[in-house]
């Protein structure tokens, strides 16, 4: 149940990541941080979608810890859009609980995977 709420999440913010990154190219000309914000925020659902086939526990434990780190990469380079001034705060203030959402999400995930693979 939770990696379908995981899967869903991740997809969806992929996609206003998508946006973000179309917004900041066309509208700001900035390509450099747009391109790192665009390839970690899509990493997190990729590296999870990967995660549903692992080839093992250890794995599936892995790819979302790699999902994990780059969550946590996302959120750094969307406070640096934000403080940089290519993102509105109003626009930082609502994509951030999405990022934070995940990011539990993520935690709880690995930490009940890693629990479970010790048995």
């Amino acid at each position: 149940m939770r990696n379908d709420v995981l899967t869903s999440k991740s997809f969806e913010f992929s996609l206003r990541i998508v946006k973000l990154y179309k917004y900041l190219t066309i509208e700001k000309k900035e390509y450099v941080l747009s391109k790192q914000v665009l390839r970690s925020g899509t990493a997190i659902g990729a590296l999870i979608s990967e995660a549903e086939f692992a080839q093992s526990r250890a794995d599936f434990i892995n790819k979302m810890y790699v999902a994990l780190k780059e969550a946590n990469e996302t959120r750094y380079w969307l406070k640096l859009l934000a403080q940089s001034d290519y993102i509105t705060q109003d626009m930082f203030q609502n994509i951030l609980p999405d990022i934070e959402t995940l990011i539990r999400l993520l935690v709880s995930s690995t930490k009940t995977a890693k629990k479970n693979h010790a048995k």
